[in-house]
């Protein structure tokens, strides 16, 4: 079937629909909505689609498309919920579970008739965006292959939702009057609430050291304690700041502007985007890279043992945005040599729910003083750490991501030996859109996976691959069927079955002749040295359109038209 994918933005959900639907089988075309309603029929003409779908849409579809062509609108609640903010309505009331509906386009938002749904249950510590992107993302896919599924047959007659319900469901827009919070009264669970059902968008408006700011992330602290409301420690480029009963960690900070003030502003690291209005003498509390799991507090890398005589090392890591600074780099590569020290078999990298990672810190280096030179040292540090994978020879290494990746994120899981990938995690092995060639080895790393043709492919047609669709081509040798908060447990199963396998000993040998030949091939150095001439010239020269790139993209600025490379797909070559 032809299908027509119509969204406010290609985001990730977007993405993960046209990945499904182009693995079974169907020719899938993509137009944004951007407010230009004719570009929307002329794109419906140029594709005549026989079904159009709407992942992402906070804008209405006209309604001489909805009344010629069956409109599906993918939206984020169970039948009968309405409104443009259901997540945040749903995290902000502490709902355990929740659904996906997908409805026939109707004049009335929400109130066309259902074509499918899927529950899904709503896990305790997820904020918003992270609950998108996994529980929420997995529903959307079962009921838009179902919806599909039931449209094909051509005998499914959608059902009516009762005018009754409709009018009980409506939720208006969560303004941020509704989301302030009160630090002198509330509660850790009410700051947690409030602030994971504004993550990662809008954020929490507030007042912190006499400024105006976008609070997005939030995690526990069950030892820390002070003054409610006020900052008593860092960790990491996160701040902790007590509440009435215990204190919450804050992992980053965007300021708030007047509308028309200029450039719009962007989250950075809470520690960083405060400055010098940090108070002095406001304590750095690290926490230990293995903690005890009963620990209730917030750290972005973990170490722990697992199997028969701890055979298996598992390194967690989990950056806000999948992002990785200069600095989280060099700390995620301090913590891999202490996992390298250890006498484990297999080394596990990642295996938690949500972004693998995404390469650099576009964020970091935008608010740098100098944005080429703190790119560089960013790319350095990246390759470091990949670098560091690349060359472990003495144990296995697994990347296990439960959920997406990108541009340098996607070479750093290439450079392990084995990559898993949940079920639903899209991959982006590509760095030309931000206008950049690429480094973190990946000349070395996607060729010998995927072959030469196929990486050329993959690099310049920009364009995500699933799951399944990665371990189809080499970049992956497992899919993982498992839920986001049972990843974990499935990872340390497999894991624990690979350390334990009789010819564990002959592939770590067969590894190690492996890279020492491909060394004498043609040295890591070399690689690193050719890809740097190319990303050297794409940070330094002012001709160059990364810079450009990379501020549209860390302030959010809105999409002119739908990109071309998106534009020609389901159309005859």
């Amino acid at each position: 079937m032809h299908i027509l994918l119509v969204a406010s933005a290609f985001n990730s959900l977007t993405q993960r629909v046209l990945a499904e639907l182009q693995d079974r089988g169907h020719t899938v075309g993509v137009e944004l909505a951007l407010g230009n309603d004719d570009a929307l029929r002329d794109a419906v003409r140029t594709h005549a689609p026989q079904l159009i779908v709407a992942p992402m849409l906070t804008s209405a579809i006209p309604e001489d498309i909805w009344r010629a062509h069956t409109c599906l609108i993918v939206h984020p609640g169970p039948p009968g919920d309405r409104g443009p903010s259901s997540l945040d309505w749903t995290l902000r009331d502490g709902a355990e579970s929740w659904g996906v509906t997908v409805l026939a386009a109707v004049a009335e938002m929400d109130a066309g008739d259902v074509w499918a749904w899927s529950p899904l249950k709503v896990p305790p510590l997820a904020g918003k965006s992270d609950l998108y992107r996994g529980e929420v993302a997995d529903a959307a896919i079962d009921a838009v292959l179902l919806a599909v599924e039931r449209f094909a047959s051509g005998t499914y007659k959608p059902k009516r939702q009762k005018a009754a319900d409709l009018a009980a469901g409506w939720r208006p827009f969560l303004k941020q009057a509704e989301r302030r919070i009160d630090w002198t009264t509330e509660t850790t669970e009410s700051v947690l609430r409030q602030l994971r059902a504004a993550d990662s968008q809008p954020g929490v408006l507030d007042e912190l050291l006499g400024a105006q700011w976008y609070l997005h992330g939030a995690y526990p602290e069950d030892e820390l304690r002070g003054t409610p409301g006020e900052l008593i420690a860092t960790r990491a480029g996160a701040v902790c700041r007590a509440t009435t009963d215990g204190a919450v960690w804050i992992a980053q900070l965007r300021p708030w502007r007047a509308p028309g003030s200029g450039l719009a502003s962007f989250k950075l690291p809470a520690a960083d985007a405060l400055g010098d209005l940090l108070p002095a003498g406001l304590p750095e509390v690290p926490a230990p890279l293995q903690l005890p799991v009963s620990r209730r507090t917030w750290t972005d890398m973990r170490y722990s043992e697992h199997g028969a005589h701890g055979a298996v090392g598992v390194l967690n890591f989990s950056f806000p945005g999948g992002a990785m600074s200069s600095v989280q780099c060099r700390r995620l590569l301090e913590a891999y040599r202490f996992a390298c020290s250890r006498p484990t078999s297999v080394l596990v990298l990642g295996g938690l729910r949500d972004f693998f990672s995404n390469g650099i810190h576009l964020n970091v280096i935008e608010a740098a003083p100098d944005p080429a030179e703190e790119s560089w040292a960013n790319i350095h540090a990246m390759n470091d750490m990949v670098e560091a994978v690349i060359t472990t020879t003495d144990r296995l290494t697994v990347a296990a991501l439960g959920g997406n990746a990108a541009a340098g994120g996607v070479m750093l899981a290439l450079a392990a030996d084995e990559v898993w990938c949940r079920d639903g995690a899209i991959l982006n092995p590509h760095y030309k859109l931000m206008g950049l060639y690429g480094s973190e080895y990946w000349t070395y790393t996607l060729p010998r996976r995927v072959g030469d043709s196929e990486a050329e492919r993959l690099t310049q047609s920009a364009l995500p691959v699933s799951a399944k669709r990665a371990v189809e081509l080499g970049m992956a040798e497992r899919v993982l069927q498992a839920a986001p908060e049972e990843l974990g447990d499935e990872v340390m199963r497999l894991a624990t079955q690979l350390a334990a396998s009789p010819d564990l000993a002959a592939r770590i040998a067969k590894k190690q002749a492996k890279r020492a030949e491909d060394e004498s091939v043609k040295p890591l150095q070399q690689y690193r040295d050719e890809e740097l001439t190319h990303m050297r010239r794409n940070f330094f020269d002012r001709s160059e359109p990364h810079a450009a790139l990379r501020s549209a993209f860390v302030r959010k600025e809105k999409a002119q038209h739908t990109p071309a490379h998106v534009a020609r797909l389901g159309l005859p070559r």
